[in-house]
């Protein structure tokens, strides 16, 4: 060990490099050399998927997130995206009753895991110019051509929903898999749109003017019950009256003006007076002796 010994390490590393053979620095120079121009690894980072090639050969081998081995050289790996993606879209259609139509939809979507190898060995890493967008615009015209314009509006989430389905059904072809579809705006043409809103305008005065009408039926109904009902009652009070009735009303007026009476008889009784009976009798003093 006193061989090796030195006072500085610089000494000590060029001491050990002169014992150490040639052919070995060689071997490990060569060796660093194939770690940093031939990597025989690669890092498959989230939400993606590695698709290997042999000599360009696509595999079956789909080599999910983590770190793999590959053989410099022979092996190469392409890296695909399979997470959630969005895209919105541009088309013109016409609705069933020849009207034009603009519309913005949007697409989230993403590649089937597993099957990545297929889609970048059959399409390429350009899937959405070739089969996404043309889908779109094929689907949005097709199910559009199947609805008049004003059911476009009305019937705006049954349109949606069947983009929705045909859309999917189209895309999984390619192993392409649909998560969500939403229709961003429907436009139409001015002088459409202006027909539409001017027949809202009249239905609403329409709907306005049948409740007015319904009101004015149920007030005049309530007061033909009033009136029935007031009748009724008269009719039930005249059905009541009776010779002794009328004779007990009498005594009862009579009996009212008595107490009002302060004992002085009226000098002219006027037309249509009632005579107050016996008040000759009660002026009379007490008979003479």
């Amino acid at each position: 060990m006193s061989e090796f010994y030195v006072d500085k390490p610089k000494d000590f590393i060029e001491t050990l490099l002169r014992r150490i053979p040639a052919s070995v620095i060689a071997v490990a120079v060569a060796a660093f050399i194939l770690l940093v121009f031939f990597t025989p690894w690669v890092q498959v980072g989230a939400g993606q998927r590695g698709i290997v090639l042999n000599f360009g050969a696509v595999k079956n081998q789909v080599l999910e997130e983590g770190l793999h081995l590959r053989i410099p050289v022979m092996q190469e790996v392409v890296l695909m995206d399979v997470k959630v993606q969005k895209v919105e879209t541009d088309a013109a259609a016409a609705s069933a009753d020849l009207q034009d139509v603009s519309s913005r939809v949007a697409l989230n979507y993403h590649i089937v895991p597993d099957k990545a190898n297929i889609v970048y060995q059959k399409i390429g890493v350009n899937f959405r110019e070739r089969i996404i967008d043309p889908a779109i615009l094929e689907v949005v015209k097709a199910v559009t051509a199947k609805y008049t314009a004003e059911e476009l509006i009305t019937k705006r989430p049954a349109v949606s929903e069947a983009m929705r389905v045909t859309l999917m059904e189209r895309l999984i072809e390619n192993n392409i898999a649909v998560d969500a579809f939403s229709i961003v705006i429907f436009s139409f043409s001015k002088v459409f749109t202006e027909a539409i809103e001017a027949k809202q305008t009249a239905e609403q005065l329409a709907l306005k003017a049948r409740r007015d009408l319904d009101r004015i039926k149920i007030e005049a109904e309530q007061k033909i019950t009033a009136a029935k009902a007031e009748a009724e009652s008269l009719r039930l009070q005249k059905a009541n009256i009776s010779p002794d009735l009328l004779e007990l009303r009498r005594i009862e007026a009579n009996m009212k003006a008595i107490d009002k009476w302060d004992g002085i008889l009226p000098q002219v009784t006027g037309s249509g007076a009632v005579p107050l009976i016996g008040l000759g009798e009660l002026h009379k003093g007490p008979p003479a002796k």
